[in-house]
């Protein structure tokens, strides 16, 4: 569970901006909320179940979940992946940050301890790296790097780190400067701890809601475990499509319709085709049996969308693993969106969370989100990115209409438009 995310230096955004899912000490206008909405950890501490992120189009919403991903990949790929670091860009509209490396942070809860792990680096190489734990009441370092060199090293709660430092001579030289210490441990056998961060930190999924390639071949293999499929469908009918049933066709030598999803097209050339099933009517509306659609080329994008997602949703709350998605609302009814969004502020589930760019502002309610459910981002006059939590913002009461004022410009992160109808078409 991931408690807070900070990066700097990072796209649009100049210094270190926080995602933070621990709940604030508030009181909100449905006292419900108070408790579905957390995840209990410990006896003063909630983490949140869900966070929204709002802000105006160009904004830098995106670059936040786009920092998420470039650190899981890093500490994923670092070791086999010597031009991984290349992902990283920093901002380029201020002379303070052109040579300076970006940060990157997460604390979060693994087997019941608080970590904090984080790093910096330029595209180049590895300029520090840290890992903290905190197994009782103070935090403590387990390792710290500069640059190529572990400088402090725990050898009772981190015996792991000094047996790599040992096997590389005993200096503490790091095997390669662009390459993560804590990558490079899991790497080995007696890695444990560190395999166990870089395998907990890789579950956390990140997908788009404009779709992206393997997502639907996914949602399709899917289909052969029978709880997801069955979670799928009942997800579907929920949703209000019809949809009876979803099997896998397998074909040969059919010809591609034109107009075919680029993915079920894919999955066509391999013999193969997803059908959905709906009930056939006769002129009395009595039922008679079944009619079959290519899912990939006869079903609506939003459609699509939904399939695609639902395996997703599916593995988030049975693992009780995050959900990060950029552009949620995108070919989403705005009352789909809040459904999705209340099960994961329910108690179907139990210690997931889901984190998501929008613009749907429909979700700004009192009586579905906290305070500290609500973040913005905001750029500055200087090209610069800001996130904060309407929670920050003073003087905003917990039964005001978050929808109206965030409209109405009071929590910022809104467009300045112009007048659209000057505009001249003709020279």
């Amino acid at each position: 569970m991931i408690e807070e995310f900070s990066f700097g230096n990072f796209w649009s955004f100049k210094d270190v901006q926080t995602l933070n899912m621990t709940a604030a000490k508030i009181k909100s206008k449905n006292s419900r909320l108070d408790t579905v909405n957390l995840i209990p950890v410990e006896e003063d501490l909630n983490l949140l179940k869900s966070k929204a992120i709002y802000g105006a189009n160009a904004s830098g919403k995106s670059n936040v979940i786009k920092a998420l991903v470039t650190f899981i990949r890093i500490i994923k790929e670092s070791v086999k992946d010597e031009k991984v670091l290349e992902m990283i860009d920093t901002f380029q509209l201020s002379t303070e940050t052109s040579d300076k490396p970006t940060f990157f942070q997460m604390t979060f809860r693994l087997d019941n301890l608080r970590y904090r792990y984080g790093f910096e680096s330029d595209h180049k190489s590895i300029k520090s790296e840290w890992l903290f734990s905190t197994p009782n009441l103070r935090e403590q370092p387990l390792f710290i790097r500069e640059e190529d060199q572990i400088i402090e090293i725990n050898l009772k709660h981190f015996a792991e780190g000094q047996k790599a430092i040992d096997l590389s001579g005993g200096e503490g030289q790091i095997f390669r400067s662009n390459s993560l210490f804590l990558s490079s441990l899991a790497s080995f056998g007696f890695g444990k701890v560190s395999k166990r961060i870089i395998e907990v930190v890789s579950t956390i999924s990140v997908i788009s809601g404009l779709g992206h390639h393997g997502m639907y071949g996914y949602a399709g293999e899917s289909l052969k475990d029978s709880l997801k499929k069955k979670f799928i469908l009942e997800f579907l009918k929920k949703a209000d499509l019809g949809i009876e049933d979803l099997f896998t066709l397998e074909l040969k030598g059919e010809d591609l319709p034109e107009g075919m999803d680029e993915e079920a097209k894919e999955d066509l050339k391999k013999g193969k085709m997803i059908i959905s099933s709906r009930t056939k009517y006769d002129k009395s509306q009595n039922a008679v049996g079944k009619s079959d659609f290519s899912f990939g080329f006869q079903e609506s994008e939003g459609t699509q969308k939904m399939f695609e997602l639902s395996p997703f949703i599916y593995n988030a709350i049975k693992d009780g693993t995050p959900l990060v998605i950029d552009e949620f609302d995108a070919r989403f009814h705005p009352l789909l969106t809040k459904k999705i969004v209340e099960l994961f502020n329910s108690g179907a589930n139990e210690d997931s969370q889901l984190i998501f760019t929008t613009h749907d502002t429909n979700l700004l309610s009192a009586d579905l989100l906290r305070r500290d459910q609500i973040d913005f981002v905001e750029k500055d006059k200087f090209g610069a990115s800001h996130l904060y939590t309407l929670v920050e913002i003073k003087g905003v009461r917990n039964d005001a209409s978050f929808r109206k004022d965030y409209i109405q410009g009071k929590y910022g992160a809104i467009p300045f438009l112009g007048d659209f109808t000057n505009l001249n078409v003709l020279d």
